[in-house]
C-alpha cells in the first residue's frame, strides 16, 4: 500500500469520475446541488455567502486595482 495524501486520493478519484462520466457530469451535479440549496435555504443564504466571499476577496481586488492604477499612471 502506498502512502497517499487525502488530497492526492481525491484528485485521483475525481480524475477517474471525469474519465468515466465526462465533465458535463460535474456541471449537472453542481446545478442540482445549487437548486437544492436554493430550495432549502433560500435567497438570503446566497446573499449572505456572497457577501462573505466579497468581503474576503474584495480587499485583494481593491489592492490589485490600486496597483494597476499606480502602474498605469
Amino acid at each position: 500500500m502506498s502512502d497517499m495524501t487525502v488530497r492526492e486520493a481525491g484528485r485521483k478519484g475525481g480524475t477517474k469520475v471525469r474519465e468515466k462520466y465526462g465533465s458535463e457530469f460535474y456541471k449537472e451535479i453542481g446545478r442540482k446541488g445549487g437548486t437544492t440549496t436554493w430550495e432549502t435555504h433560500g435567497k438570503e443564504f446566497y446573499q449572505k455567502i456572497g457577501k462573505k466571499g466579497g468581503e474576503k476577496g474584495g480587499a485583494r481586488v481593491r489592492e490589485l486595482i490600486e496597483k494597476g492604477k499606480q502602474a498605469g499612471g
